[in-house]
């Protein structure tokens, strides 16, 4: 059996600080990340054996590559510890955690930092989206798209509503979900906004049409921020009796599928599958299988990649809270909502809490942490013990799934 792969503890920073404009860089934001995890996890930095960086435009929005070397750049005593960057698009970070639990199992290494950074706000918002589009088949897909991630969600609303039927409404139920509970998150990005009930519908005016059938309340947000956590194996835990006494979080299963870039061909080949996106299904079911799951209700909450509602809807019938094409029912239930049948971003999710796209999967992690071992502060879901994630880069090309619970 592979070594059991334990979370000693992690940190989020502030996804409404716009580091840019303080005049930060990437160095200031991995310092912050790594003291603030390694305190938390009540550890030095020699302790940490390896670090896995999960970055994915660092270069386009700042120029600045190489990024594995900028912890032992900005924390001196990580010096000559091994380090490297990781790269999905938006699954960077699901990622860098998946080669940290590799290090671990295989017995390279005992302790392993992960980190997810990235700053998105050092140009206009136009353009950030042109740097984002990087993840997409450049050149081969998109090319009318003004904005290339909400057309490319939009496409994959129409292939639901002509697969299903889709009512545009649980777009927008879904974005004020996560826009609520991110009022309740002391680090989300939107918790100061304010809202009117034309935010929340079909309203040119409160809720203009990005692209497509998407609108503003659809999209997830331009931000900058990083999240870290401290993964740690059985040896490392036998050699520090006092930090295994504490309650602590465990991996319990994982999946990861890779497909082709462009969203064309994905729904192309699953044109006679009752789901639109089979290999997104797969890497949940391979994480539960792991995770020695039955099904969804062996959860308690989770945390998914929403960086449009449209990716949100789909994770919904893909984890199995509905059946295929169903979602809806989930939605109208009140099923998703904390305190109902299977809470999902209770923490705000991308929408809500903001999407720095290199460090999304390893918040998702790092908040599926906390929600067992009982320290999720105002969004806990109560008597929680299993939590699921759902990590997306490009059209669902790269797809990472955890199951985290409590020791």
């Amino acid at each position: 059996m592979p070594e059991a792969v334990w979370i000693l503890g992690g940190f989020q920073t502030d996804y409404a600080r716009n580091w840019s404009r303080a005049g930060d860089g990437f160095a200031e934001l991995t310092g912050q990340v790594v003291r603030g995890t390694l305190e938390d996890a009540r550890l030095a930095p020699e302790d940490v054996d390896v670090i896995h960086v999960g970055n994915a435009f660092g270069q386009l929005f700042t120029g600045q590559g190489q990024l594995g070397g900028m912890p032992a750049t900005v924390v001196p005593e990580l010096w000559e510890t091994p380090a490297a960057r990781h790269e999905a698009a938006c699954a960077s970070g699901g990622v860098a955690a998946l080669a940290a639990m590799a290090d671990i199992e295989a017995g390279r290494y005992d302790c392993a930092l992960v980190l997810g950074l990235e700053l998105e706000r050092t140009v206009s918002g136009d353009e950030a989206a042109g740097h984002l589009g990087a993840a997409a088949w450049v050149g081969h897909e998109g090319e009318d798209a003004r904005f290339m991630w909400p057309y490319m969600f939009s496409a994959l609303a129409d292939e639901y509503d002509r697969r299903y039927g889709l009512d545009d409404s649980h777009l927008r139920a879904v974005a004020e979900l996560n826009f609520r509970n991110a009022r309740a998150n002391p680090n989300a990005q939107t918790r100061g906004w304010t809202f009117t009930e034309g935010s929340f519908r079909a309203d040119d005016a409160a809720n203009p049409v990005v692209e497509g059938r998407l609108r503003r309340t659809d999209c997830s947000q331009i931000t900058d921020g990083g999240a870290g956590v401290v993964l740690v194996g059985e040896r490392f835990l036998a050699r520090r009796p006092d930090l295994a006494r504490e309650p602590l979080a465990r991996i319990l299963g994982w999946g990861h599928r890779t497909v082709g870039l462009p969203l064309a061909q994905k729904l192309e080949r699953s044109a006679d599958d009752p789901y639109v996106l089979p290999h997104v299904r797969r890497a949940v079911l391979d994480a539960f299988g792991r995770a020695g799951m039955a099904d969804v209700d062996d959860l308690d909450g989770i945390e998914t990649h929403d960086c449009f509602t449209m990716s949100e809807y789909a994770a919904i019938d893909h984890f199995g809270i509905t059946g295929p094409g169903e979602s809806w029912k989930a939605i109208e239930n009140g099923d998703l909502e904390i305190g109902g049948r299977i809470p999902v971003n209770p923490s705000g999710g991308l929408i809500g809490g903001g999407h720095p796209v290199g460090a999304t999967g390893v918040r998702m992690v790092l908040d599926a942490a906390r929600q067992v071992t009982g320290r999720a502060g105002d969004y806990q879901v109560e008597g929680a013990r299993r939590f699921g994630t759902l990590n997306i880069g490009g059209s669902t090309t790269t797809t990472v799934a955890f199951v985290v619970g409590a020791d």
